[in-house]
């Protein structure tokens, strides 16, 4: 049982590792303590987001990702369920910001529409109250539900990749990785344990100071026919995605939602709709704050969701078929971190949530400069 990497961790993080890795021509293991992933991994939109990343490294990586997911998705059978984002600008102040964001490197092939234009493209979208819409070609929508299955299997059967589920990993001293169940050695070890900050190596991870973030997610399903052709996002997303928020332009937005959106602001929503196969919506998120998180839902949080789904979209039907909560290590500064406790042991964790937007480039970071 001797490989040259070993993975600690199936979800998208550990999994763009493996697949880097196993490209490369290497012998990898991963190793996950749940029967199944079960994690963020799943429980997010499956939205790959490029634009509005922070600029800079963030927003290459995502573009990276986004590449490989392409790559990636025929191959695995994973569907694409839809491309594209419509962020629409209800205020003035919302406008300025994507003018701004438009005069960016990060703009390129994004096209700044008139509500007319908008409502031509997307037949879904509300546009009366709207000053204009960001359309960008890039995003792209896969179900995460399926799409992490179907990686794991691809990456087995295609690759070679070796899985185990079911068995936690107690001690790593690389190259000596010891579980419930069996030793292991490996060349090299890369844990990416997600929301786990206090098992291995929670030393490493104390100078960070990291917060669990809990987001509050619905599935709804709307009338026969209704059809959204690119994901859905609006105003208070532009003061959350950096790649925006960071627009000097985005303090006079933030001011005006302060007065108008307090409640939602407090809650951390902001609104992002994708389109299922079957159908149904992804509605979401909200986002909160601590060193631990009660596994409760709020009805008050979900209600806000909703009311900007109907402000944004024309739905008549919003019935709420799922609920769910999900949880990701944050930080407030860094959109990732990569440790190096000793020289063949790396610990890597996205703390921004975007680990389905940015974890293909991040791997391939991770490996090229190890």
């Amino acid at each position: 049982m001797k490989y040259d990497l070993l993975v600690v961790g199936a979800g998208i993080v550990g999994l763009a590792h493996a697949y880097t890795a196993a490209r490369r021509g290497l012998k990898v293991l991963v190793l996950e303590r749940d029967a199944a992933c079960v994690g963020a991994s799943i429980r997010n939109f499956g939205f790959v987001t490029v634009t509005g990343q922070k600029a800079g490294a963030s927003h290459a990586r995502a573009r990276r990702s986004r590449q490989v997911w392409a790559e990636v998705a025929p191959l695995a059978g994973i569907d694409v369920v839809h491309t594209g984002l419509f962020l629409a600008a209800e205020r003035p102040e919302a406008h300025a910001v994507l003018q701004a964001f438009m005069a960016t490197e990060m703009a390129e092939a994004c096209e700044l529409l008139s509500p007319a234009e908008a409502a031509d493209r997307n037949a879904a979208l509300r546009t009366e109250h709207l000053q204009s819409v960001l359309y960008s070609p890039h995003e792209l929508r896969v179900e995460s539900r399926t799409a992490i299955p179907r990686l794991t299997t691809w990456l087995a059967t295609a690759h070679g990749v070796e899985f185990r589920f079911g068995e936690a990993v107690l001690a790593v001293d690389t190259p000596h990785v010891q579980t419930a169940r069996a030793s292991y050695q490996a060349e090299r070890v890369v844990v990416c344990g997600g929301a786990e900050l206090n098992g291995l190596f929670a030393n490493s991870w104390l100078p960070h100071r990291l917060r669990m973030c809990q987001l509050q997610m619905l599935r709804v399903r709307p009338e026969p026919g209704f059809k959204l052709p690119a994901s859905v996002m609006g105003d208070l997303s532009l003061v959350r995605y950096e790649g925006y928020s960071e627009l000097k332009e985005a303090s006079a937005l933030r001011a005006r939602l302060e007065q108008e959106e307090a409640a939602s602001l407090a809650h951390g929503i902001h609104l992002i709709v994708v389109q299922s196969a079957d159908g149904s919506l992804v509605v979401g998120d909200s986002h909160h704050y601590g060193p631990v998180l009660p596994p409760f839902a709020s009805e008050e949080v979900d209600a806000l969701i909703l009311r900007h789904l109907r402000m944004s979209l024309h739905i008549k039907n919003v019935e709420v078929t799922e609920r769910w909560v999900g949880t990701y290590p944050s930080s407030a500064t860094e959109p990732c971190l990569v440790e190096a406790p000793a020289a063949n042991t790396r610990l890597v964790t996205v703390t921004s949530g975007t680990g389905a937007s940015t974890a293909f480039g991040l791997a391939e970071e991770v490996l090229n400069n190890w």
